[in-house]
């Protein structure tokens, strides 16, 4: 009869995802997954599998977290202006939390050369992202705060790629004036207020 686990699989996992945010996925070795997560190897292998397949679990983890985090995000703005604004602004919000970049854009650049399932995996999360904003740009269109005009779908993408911009500038060790400077820059121009004609 197979023994019960005796860990906590969400706090191993968040270890682990730590580890390779922190280091990326080549520099992480075995002994570090061991040492963060606190399992031997047989553990941790039967459990989660070799080193990839708990890399793969951990960017999916992560991405179903982030995108549970940004729907609740837009959604529970009173307005869907505000909501889009805070996009651009969240990396100004926590210059230090963003010093690490996004785990999903980091495995990308790291990995999507050479792993396509990396780099399918990148695709789907921006398009999922793209989709959730983009039907907060339609929002902010039906309450008159965005031009008719836009396409919901192509604003979505520019402000994803602006929220993405910061979060790398931030990686640089940009100041937070310059940051807050920048950002409310891209807002003026990717969120401007609808003309009367």
């Amino acid at each position: 009869m197979a023994r019960p686990r005796t860990f906590d699989e969400k706090q191993v996992l968040n270890a682990v995802r730590d580890q390779f945010w922190d280091a990326g996925y080549a520099a992480t070795s075995l002994e570090d997954l061991m040492r963060v997560s606190g399992l031997g190897k047989g553990s941790l292998y039967a459990a989660f599998g070799d080193k990839r397949r708990l890399f793969l679990r951990v960017l999916n983890s992560y991405t179903e977290a982030n995108h549970g985090h940004l729907r609740e995000a837009l959604a529970g703005a009173p307005r869907a202006l505000d909501a889009l604004r805070m996009l651009i602004e969240a990396p100004v919000d926590d210059p230090a939390g963003t010093r690490r970049g996004c785990l999903m854009a980091n495995s990308a650049s790291e990995l999507g050369n050479a792993d396509p399932e990396v780099l399918a995996h990148a695709h789907r999360t921006y398009e999922t992202s793209t989709a959730l904003i983009g039907d907060c740009v339609a929002r902010a269109q039906r309450e008159g705060d965005l031009s008719a005009e836009a396409d919901p779908v192509a604003l979505a993408r520019a402000l994803l790629a602006a929220q993405q911009g910061l979060v790398f500038m931030s990686r640089t060790g940009m100041d937070t004036a310059t940051l807050t400077a920048t950002a409310r820059s891209l807002a003026a121009r990717l969120l401007p207020a609808p003309t009367d004609d």
